[in-house]
């Protein structure tokens, strides 16, 4: 799978257009499996890097396969958070956001992802990827409806779109994601986050 590259160095392109340093990035990586993205942010040399997800053998497999890439890893629920846990977020102060690969299939759903939101700073980054097929009405997590409603609100402005083959499947065929970069304008309005919970 390509994509943990592909996201990340476009992230990196955005940021050398507007003359931002990856290293001022402090990330939450929402997702965060085994590490591949994390790595991948820690070679582009983002300060502060913490992942989340909610499988447990996901940090297992993080601690075993890559470890040191995370600042701090939690295996939590986004759509439950611990008042501890949500604390901990909060005093990171991030500016960036990851997840690749994972949204759209109902792993993340459009709740989490919009937890995970509200805890980055405004003018901060979101660097996410999502089948080509959800964007054309095949999502039926309401993930793009998600982003589509944070876009039309004008919620975050979008800076990169580019479409890219994720991997091959085991017939053979290529599997197209787009990847996408965005700016956090404001949070989450109320319109949108009532459609979320819907």
């Amino acid at each position: 799978c390509t994509s943990p590259h592909r996201v990340v160095s476009l992230l990196r392109s955005v940021l050398r257009d507007v003359h931002q340093s990856p290293e001022q990035l402090r990330v939450l990586d929402v997702g965060a499996g085994n590490g591949m993205v994390g790595q991948e942010l820690r070679a582009i040399g983002a300060e502060h890097i913490v992942g989340i997800d909610i499988i447990p053998e996901a940090a297992i497999a993080t601690a075993r396969d890559r470890p040191g890439v995370y600042d701090a890893y939690h295996v939590a629920d986004l759509t439950d958070l611990d008042t501890a846990t949500d604390a901990e977020l909060a005093q990171d102060r991030f500016n960036c956001l990851t997840t690749v690969a994972a949204l759209g299939f109902g792993d993340i759903p459009p709740l989490a992802f919009m937890t995970a939101y509200e805890h980055i700073r405004t003018g901060g980054w979101l660097a996410f990827n999502i089948k080509e097929d959800f964007l054309e009405g095949a999502d039926d997590t309401g993930f793009s409806r998600f982003i589509r409603g944070l876009i039309d609100a004008g919620a975050i402005r979008m800076h990169a779109y580019r479409r890219y083959c994720h991997r091959l499947s085991v017939t053979g065929d290529r599997l197209f994601y787009v990847a996408m970069i965005a700016q956090k304008v404001k949070q989450t309005p109320p319109e949108v986050a009532a459609r979320v919970h819907d």
